[in-house]
């Protein structure tokens, strides 16, 4: 007699357009019969997990992105705490994510974003999918802060880069964590104040990021090293990275799978 079904958790690791990666690892999952029990994000990573979460299909998604130019969701002004207030990108968070509530959902959503006021990680889990996605995407400079319960949120990046530590808590069976910048192929290019931003963020968390790939039973990285943190105009390419990476460790994490229920 076959054991209970594993509680599978999965991690998506921040990154901005690298992390459309994401899209393609849950496509290939889910073709598969892979379905989550829990998903724990920071930054593009809580975007991609949590709209996944709310139940929006990962095909039509990565068609919807293909077609956008997301631009038109930057509302630049003059800045005071950012120069995107962020009014835009909230109207399509609401969309996408049917203005649904954590309490709504079927799988454990956990999302990690960082308070400027303690310097610690924050993790969001009630509440507004749509606000507390918009916490964990603010890059430090570039989105105003969410102000929230006493706290001033900004990206997850800051803290926690890729949250394996916030999963190990949820007694998951198996953890799988997805990791689109400290990739082998990774290229470093300056040419914006956004790359200067994100890539000190990614100096940050080198350590901690070593440190959490320890506690995976399965570390994905999609081959997105040579796409800059701004390259959403190439989802089309960046999905499928995350397509090509899923598809090479998917007959392994099935065979662990099914090693566990025995």
């Amino acid at each position: 007699m076959a054991g209970k079904k594993p509680r599978i958790a999965l991690v998506l690791g921040a990154g901005s357009a690298r992390g459309l990666a994401h899209i393609g690892v849950l496509q290939v999952f889910n073709e598969n019969g892979i379905f989550p029990d829990i998903i724990v994000g920071s930054s593009m990573g809580a975007m991609v997990g949590g709209i996944y979460a709310c139940g929006a299909d990962m095909v039509m998604l990565d068609k919807m992105i293909s077609k956008i130019d997301t631009r038109t969701f930057f509302d630049v002004k003059i800045p005071r705490m950012g120069f995107v207030a962020g009014k835009k990108i909230s109207s399509l968070l609401d969309l996408l994510t049917k203005k649904k509530q954590f309490h709504e959902l079927d799988i454990t959503l956990q999302m990690a974003a960082t308070d400027l006021l303690s310097g610690q990680t924050v993790v969001l889990q009630e509440g507004s999918v749509a606000e507390a996605i918009r916490a964990s995407i603010s890059i430090p400079g570039v989105f105003h802060p969410v102000k929230k319960e006493g706290m001033m949120l900004v990206d997850g990046a800051i803290t926690d880069r890729l949250p394996v530590d916030i999963a190990l808590k949820n007694n998951a069976d198996l953890v799988i964590a997805v990791d689109v910048t400290f990739t082998e192929d990774r290229s470093i290019e300056i040419k914006n104040v956004l790359d200067v931003i994100m890539c000190s963020l990614d100096l940050m968390q080198k350590r901690h990021f070593e440190a959490s790939a320890l506690n995976t039973d399965f570390l994905l990285q999609p081959k997105v090293g040579n796409f800059a943190s701004g390259d959403f105009q190439k989802s089309a390419q960046i999905v499928e990275m995350g397509r090509q990476a899923a598809s090479e460790q998917v007959n392994d994490i099935l065979a662990a799978i099914k090693e566990i229920t025995r």
